[in-house]
């Protein structure tokens, strides 16, 4: 079992049920997802971009992840419709939180001149957004067999549909944010 489910359970649902004052196990937020997107610009020339891109997204979240195909033509971008441009994965159970633990923990320290997640990234629904602008701070990539670096979108979906009840769930995980 993942280090940070059984850390969830054991001190992250007491804590959130005294803090934010709710009585009933399962009315305390939790994790439902996270997914993670790498979208390729450069794909509309060359479709080995989007192979490389869906082996970094498997490299690093430990599961396979998918070509993502473009819903309408755009003649300005040279896309069209059904085309590859991008790779994506779908976390959940045990590999999100062994994902989160890596990412928390490993990634994040490692990106150059971190100051911390900005609070203002959430949705409104309880959802949390970020961008990481380099694919190279997972240990999992070998800096030496990448020809691009590319910037990955990690959403994080909660269960509750309040900003402050997520807020208060991911920063029980860690989360850096700004102050």
């Amino acid at each position: 079992m993942a280090r940070l489910k059984d850390y969830y359970k054991e001190k992250i649902i007491p804590e959130l049920k005294k803090s934010l004052g709710i009585k009933n196990d399962l009315e305390v937020p939790s994790l439902k997802k996270i997914v993670l997107n790498m979208g390729m610009g450069e794909a509309t020339s060359d479709s080995k971009y989007v192979k490389q891109a869906v082996d970094e997204l498997t490299q690093i979240s430990g599961q396979k992840a998918v070509a993502t195909t473009a819903k309408k033509s755009v003649a300005s971008f040279k896309v069209r419709q059904g085309q590859k441009i991008g790779a994506m994965v779908t976390l959940r159970g045990e590999r999100m939180y062994e994902f989160l633990d890596r990412l928390v923990n490993i990634a994040l320290p490692r990106v150059r001149d971190f100051r911390g997640l900005p609070k203002k990234s959430f949705d409104g629904n309880g959802n949390y957004s970020f961008g990481i602008k380099e694919q190279i701070v997972f240990p999992e990539i070998a800096v030496g067999n990448i020809d691009n670096i590319h910037g990955l979108d990690v959403i994080v979906v909660t269960s509750t549909s309040s900003d402050e009840r997520a807020a208060a769930l991911l920063k029980a995980f860690n989360f850096p944010f700004m102050n």
